[in-house]
This record gives structure tokens, C-alpha cells and sequence, in this order.
């Protein structure tokens, strides 16, 4: 089956048709308003002049934490994480809708937006046990046809705080989970050596990569982050690792952000932002130097308007446009590298072995050979489109429209 996207502006250049064949993208050719309409084997998009560019990549996301579409509720979270993750335990259960329908709308409504490469959290702990982790993975059968969905056995209460969970996480990735997720070593579970221990051991077990949440300030950061680089090494799991959050890498020095940029290049290990606000952005490695250098970034919504944080609507292109606000970019190349952070970046997070960004000028994953992960959208130019955020857009995965001209709600 072949699909035919007619009069489309690749990355916002020239007007094209592009041939999608067997999900990946066979060619892109200058429009032709005489080209052929559909045939027996052939669908045709019709682009009306629309952008054309990789679809989003929420590498960052917590399904299983979501009151989206729900009425809202005031925040009642406190300072820390245990403090918020206790009252997230405390509502979790109590919304108006089971937890199923909750994940499945999230992740439609994701879908809808322009998102087709998900990987998401899935807490597990002794109070949820594997039950949050069961609705999306779910979830992730539900939508099989409209977006690939990896899923992070996630220790948000930590590994060593609370007997059985260990275990629970074994269970997990037995289950089918394909990410060994840790959190916070030395701030959560107070031994960052015995958690690291458990995270790597599991990874290695279940042949699977690792996803550190950290929120750690600092010099304290940097010491967990200097722990996982040094097991990293040691183990050979070059490529295989995403610091996640990572607020507070750029904070302590020119020169331990240089050294860290450095040797996440040299080992391979990605980060994925959710574009904090006020001090957290302070903090960051800067994304220019991160991109000079060739570290893989992706870009994720976190909780969605849940029991941490009443922000998120599932947009990723609204979440593209606060990762430029944040570090305050107005050149358009660097606005349009957001955009590309939030695509390709995270799908070579998801996928090693795919397109990786060079630079802040490099628009990859709308040319002949890539996969048809696509997003039609309306917009003057990628950076307009950044800043507007229409919705009329046109999903594409593996080579099929899944969502079309939505209007949000």
C-alpha cells in the first residue's frame, strides 16, 4: 500500500509531494499539481500547503498519572518528592473515571496532537504494585496501530525505601516493561551505590536500557550523575542510558559542565528534558553545546495536569514551544531545533540506531528512507508554527493517517 502526500513543505521548504511505501518514505519530489489522484493502491493526503515534519516524540511521559479530560481539582501537592508522590498515593484511586479509561484517553488525545513514539512511566511500588504498570501497558495494546509505546518499570518511591518492591520490579520487566527505570540515589533512597546496583543489575538481566529520574540539586547531581557515567563505562552500556530531568547538571561549574557534556558524548548517554520553568532552566546543560557536541535529546510532558502538577494537555507542540520560551531562544534556527528535539531527537532516544541531530541547523526525518512518522501542520514557517500552535494537523504512522484536523478541546 502505497500513500501520496501532495503539496507539502518539508521542514517549511519547498512546496513537495512525498511517496510513502510500507511505512517509510520512498520519495520527495517538487509538486506536481497534475500528479496522479488516488488510485486502487495509492491514498492520497492532500497537504494544502502545510508543513511537513517528524512526528512528535514524548519521551517523558507519566500515563498512568493523569487527570486529563477530567474536572479540575485543586493542587494539593507539598514540597519534595516523597511529599508529592504520597499525595499522589492518597488520590490516585479516587478520580471519577477508573485509571483504563484515564491512560486511554490521555494517550489518545496524545496521538491526536501529532504524537506517534511514546515512552512512558509506569510506577510501581507496594502500594500500586503492578497495577498502574497493567493499564498502560494496556494502553499501549489498545493503540498498537496508532503509535509505538515503550514503558519504564518507574521506582518513583524508590528501590529501598519500602520492602518488596524490588521484587515488584522484577515482575514488571518479566511482564514485558522494556525500560529499567531509578530515581533520586542519593536524596530518595539514601545508597546510591545499592540502588544503581539494582537498576544496572536489572537492566542486564532483562537485556534492557536504563532511565534516571533525577532531581537532585548540584554538586549532589553531579556526584549521582558521576556514579551512573563510571557504571556506564564499566559495563559497557554505552548508548543505552537517559539522564531524565538532570535540572541541575549546569550549576556548579563552566568546567564540570563541559566535562559532563563530554563524556555523555563519549559514552552515548541521552537526556530527556520536559522544559522546566524558573530555576530549573538556570541550571540545565545548555542545549546548544549539548546538540555541538552530539548528545541525543528528546523532549517529554511529564504528569499532565495529575496529582503532582496541574500543567500539561497533551501537546507536545505546546511543550516544544515552552523548551524555546524557557531558555529564552528568538533565533528561528534555534526555536526550529526545539521542534526537532521534540521529533527526531526523541526517537533516536527510543531508537539508538536512527537519525541523530547535528548541530542546531540539521532537519532530518522527512527525506527518502526514513520512516513515515509524519505531522502535517499549518503554519508560515517551522518557527511560526512553534509560536501559533494551530490545529489542523495530520497524523501519520508507519505510513497511515491515525489522526486528522482536530480541534482541541
Amino acid at each position: 500500500m502505497n500513500t501520496l502526500i501532495r503539496a507539502v513543505r518539508p521542514w517549511g521548504q519547498a512546496l513537495s509531494d512525498v511517496l510513502i511505501t510500507d511505512g517509510k518514505i520512498t520519495g520527495v519530489e517538487p509538486h506536481d499539481p497534475t500528479r496522479a489522484a488516488a488510485t486502487g493502491d495509492t491514498t492520497v493526503v492532500e497537504g494544502r500547503g502545510r508543513l511537513l515534519v517528524p512526528s512528535f516524540s514524548d519521551v517523558h511521559v507519566h500515563l498512568d498519572s493523569t487527570r486529563i479530560g477530567l474536572p479540575f481539582r485543586e493542587h494539593t501537592g507539598g514540597p519534595g518528592v516523597w511529599t508529592m508522590m504520597m499525595n499522589d498515593r492518597q488520590n490516585w484511586r479516587n478520580a471519577e473515571v477508573p485509571l483504563q479509561a484515564r491512560v486511554n484517553n490521555t494517550l489518545g488525545r496524545m496521538i491526536a496532537r501529532g504524537t506517534t513514539r511514546v515512552r512512558s512511566y509506569a510506577q510501581i511500588d507496594v502500594d500500586c504494585r503492578l497495577e498502574r504498570f497493567d493499564a498502560v501497558m494496556a494502553a499501549k495494546e489498545q493503540f498498537k496501530g496508532q503509535a509505538d509505546v515503550d514503558i519504564i518499570a518507574f521506582p518513583q518511591a524508590g528501590l529501598l525505601l519500602e520492602d518488596g518492591t524490588v521484587p515488584l520490579m522484577d515482575q514488571a520487566l518479566k511482564a514485558g516493561a522494556n525500560v529499567m527505570g531509578g530515581i533520586d540515589p542519593c536524596s530518595l533512597d539514601r545508597d546510591p551505590a545499592r540502588h544503581l546496583d539494582i537498576v544496572f543489575g536489572l537492566a542486564e538481566k532483562y537485556q534492557v536500557p536504563i532511565d534516571i529520574h533525577l532531581h537532585e540539586p548540584g554538586e549532589l547531581g553531579v556526584f549521582s550523575t558521576d556514579l551512573v557515567i563510571e557504571r556506564t563505562r564499566a559495563l559497557g552500556m554505552q548508548g543505552k542510558v537517559t539522564m531524565s530531568h538532570a535540572y541541575q547538571l549546569g550549576s556548579v561549574s563552566e568546567a564540570t559542565t563541559r566535562r559532563l557534556i563530554d563524556e555523555f558524548a563519549e559514552l552515548d548517554i541521552s537526556m530527556a528534558s520536559v522544559a522546566p520553568g524558573s530555576a530549573g532552566v538556570a541550571g540545565q546543560l545548555p542545549i546548544p553545546l549539548l546538540a555541538e557536541a552530539g548528545v541525543r535529546m528528546g523532549l517529554g510532558e511529564d504528569g499532565q495536569r495529575d496529582y503532582w502538577s496541574p500543567y500539561g494537555n497533551t501537546d507536545m507542540l505546546d511543550r516544544t514551544w515552552q523548551l524555546a520560551f524557557t531558555h529564552g531562544f528568538r533565533k528561528d534556527e534555534l526555536i526550529e531545533h526545539c521542534l526537532a528535539i521534540a521529533t527526531v531527537g526523541g526517537a533516536s532516544i527510543l531508537d539508538p540506531s536512527a537519525t541523530r541531530l547535528k548541530g542546531t541547523a540539521h532537519r532530518p526525518g522527512v527525506e527518502v528512507g526514513d520512516p513515515a512518522e509524519l505531522l502535517l501542520l499549518d503554519g508560515e514557517t517551522v518557527a511560526s508554527a512553534v509560536m501559533d500552535r494551530g490545529t489542523d494537523r495530520t497524523v501519520i504512522h508507519r505510513g497511515k493517517v491515525v489522526a486528522e484536523q482536530l480541534e482541541l478541546v
